[in-house]
């Protein structure tokens, strides 16, 4: 797309440009910012309403503070997108998320003004706090502002970092962005309380003149901060009737205010930034602020694919006769087998759309639990039903689960409590890019005693194994599938139990064996299918292996008395993956065949549509012909 000429917009190229503003012409430089996300992300889909909510937040952070000397750290990143252009990034924009292009995140590797990751939610408090400690022991004189959503300050890691600020000296400033939303609703009792937190006229003025009155006496110093903030609290307590949680902890509270305010932001955080300790603004805000069709439906329009600006029409591919999307596949079965088994409940941490399990709770929202961004509670929640009898299937991300692997072991594998854990976007994502990638969760997982950990080949194989893993005496059953379309347009099929640790074999052969685990092995049977088209007299075998833990020994034992060139393939980490696991069982069984491990690298695999990401690793369909060639 051309890119569109602003008055303001176009005479930004740094924060630096943006601080030349006169404060009256931040509005109308507000308005271009917002239309220019619309425009580029209308051919170029990222993550539309959550940019538009903080148009006016981000251009007066940046406005007020010393940016890249003054720390903005942001949680999530979802956000971000007005924060990437103000900085620097308007002319590469069009390269977001794309292979080799801007980054879906911001990335301290991709420029100064990114302070820390944020693909995951929560942590921006805590770096936040690491940066104003350090500030203050090396006589910085640098801001520190950590930017947080109501939906990521749900994440038990927000809690711990809030507990942890007022011990420290500190002067830190909190931004709350409060717009109702995660990705989803927020929920929960923190969603609540927010939208009742209230500072009113009576309490502004009442402290206004106490605080006037012990500066005119001499108390309001610096060494006295402390216990004037508790009175303070203890005043505002008083008035409203409530205790405020934050100010509880020692963080002094402003708000809620308008967060589509800019002048009135700006004026704020002026204030804000010359007081000494802790700080939060909360900040009402819009998700999809100032573009219709995001602000009526924030869940659709998250990140809604290419759309008609004019119309607000999104613009669908045609997915007649296609295949589903595992993630549907998952909704509608469990749904199933929830009408039949009346223990079966259903848990996700904020991302009920996402993983279909709407599709349940649409049904049964008593049997449905969207627990918000807490990913380890999600796991030890399912874990206290699966102790007293229910059967939670907790559907959580690849990425995410990383968050609660202590409590995958703690609370449900060392109890060996029957319960299920689907995997959903396993294995490589595509433009979300390393902080998505579900690279990690076989090598993570299989060194847990008494787990199963299967992946589908399809579809059909999908529902067969949660079939199964709702049976009775299955323990902690893990299900990995990937993001997208699987391959069986005729998914709906009876389901029926496999044997746990079995896999299959799909094609016989007698020179190359390939041993494929989940839906990667649908690129081997392309590789397969090439090598006869081009007249190759080579004979593979390719076996479906179906679980990576408990291994189908019997198949092994086949497989290596038959064959010396062995490959595995998996959509995972090769060191300590499906494809480690093999080896380790050659080795101990003392068979020494040429084995070929094909699975991710030893580095963080960048962004870029899945094809290209796959065959950057080796592991599509043309790379899997290469390797059996090479044999």
């Amino acid at each position: 797309m051309e890119q569109k000429e602003y008055t303001l917009l176009s005479k930004i190229q740094s924060p630096a440009d943006l601080r030349k503003l006169k404060l009256d012409q931040l509005p109308q430089l507000c308005e271009e910012l917002r239309d220019d996300i619309i425009h580029e992300l209308s051919v170029n889909p990222g993550h539309l309403a959550s940019s538009l909510g903080v148009v006016e937040l981000t251009v007066a952070l940046h406005y007020v503070f010393n940016t890249p000397s003054d720390r903005i750290v942001w949680d999530v990143g979802h956000q971000a997108y007005g924060h990437k252009i103000l900085t620097g990034r308007r002319d590469s924009f069009h390269t977001n998320r794309k292979l080799h292009g801007l980054r879906p995140f911001p990335s301290p590797q991709e420029s100064e003004y990114d302070t820390f990751t944020c693909g995951h939610a929560s942590n921006s408090i805590s770096a936040a706090l690491g940066m104003a400690v350090a500030a203050k022991l090396t006589g910085s004189k640098r801001k520190v502002v950590a930017v947080i959503g109501d939906g990521a300050m749900s994440g038990g890691l927000a809690f711990e970092g809030l507990n942890n600020v007022s011990s420290k000296a500190n002067d830190m400033l909190i931004i709350l962005n409060d717009n109702d939303m995660s990705i989803d609703r927020s929920v929960g009792g923190m969603n609540k309380y927010l939208l009742k937190l209230n500072t009113g006229e009576t309490y502004n003025n009442v402290r206004y003149r106490i605080a006037q009155w012990l500066r005119s006496i001499g108390l309001l110093s610096e060494n006295r901060r402390h216990g004037l903030i508790r009175l303070s609290n203890a005043l505002k307590s008083a008035i409203s009737h409530q205790q405020n949680v934050f100010e509880g902890m020692n963080i002094r509270y402003f708000g809620p205010l308008d967060g589509h305010d800019v002048v009135e932001i700006v004026m704020l955080l002026r204030k804000l930034k010359k007081m000494k300790g802790p700080k939060m603004l909360h900040l009402h805000t819009v998700k999809g602020k100032g573009y219709k069709p995001a602000e009526d439906n924030a869940c659709e329009w998250h990140a809604p694919g290419k759309f008609d600006v004019d119309t607000g029409e999104r613009i669908m591919s045609d997915s007649t006769g296609l295949p589903p999307k595992f993630q549907d596949v998952f909704g509608h079965t469990l749904l199933e087998l929830a009408k039949a088994n009346k223990r079966i409940v259903g848990v996700t941490p904020a991302m009920p759309s996402g993983c279909s399990l709407n599709i349940m709770m649409k049904a049964m929202p008593d049997r449905t639990f969207d627990v918000g961004i807490a990913e380890g509670h999600a796991v030890t929640f399912s874990a206290g039903m699966a102790k007293d009898g229910l059967l939670p299937f907790c559907n959580i991300y690849s990425a995410f689960a990383q968050r609660a692997y202590d409590n995958i072991i703690h609370d449900a594998a060392i109890l060996g409590l029957h319960m299920v854990i689907c995997l959903d976007r396993a294995g490589l994502v595509g433009e979300d890019g390393p902080t998505h990638h579900g690279a990690f969760d076989i090598a993570a997982l299989r060194a847990i005693p008494g787990l199963t950990i299967a992946s589908p080949m399809n579809e059909q194989e999908l529902r067969h194994l949660m079939y199964t893993a709702q049976l009775p005496d299955k323990g902690v059953f893990v299900i990995r599938y990937p993001r997208g379309r699987g391959v069986c347009p005729e998914w709906r099929c009876p389901m029926q139990e496999v044997a746990v640790g079995t896999g299959r074999r799909l094609r016989e052969g007698t020179d190359v064996a390939i041993l494929s685990f989940g839906p990667i092995g649908n690129n081997v049977t392309k590789a397969i299918e090439q090598l006869q088209e081009k007249g190759n007299k080579l004979s593979v075998a390719h076996y479906d292996m179906r679980f990576a833990k408990p291994l189908d020994e019997e198949l092994l034992s086949e497989v290596a008395t038959h064959f010396t060139r062995i490959v595995t393939i998996e959509d995972g980490c090769a060191a300590g993956g499906f494809g480690s696991a093999v080896a380790e069982w050659l080795a101990d069984h003392s068979y020494h065949p040429t084995l070929r491990r094909l699975g991710l690298p030893d580095n963080f695999v960048e962004h870029g549509k899945v094809e290209e990401l796959q065959h950057i690793v080796g592991i599509d369909t043309e790379s899997i012909l290469q390797t059996i060639l090479s044999l």
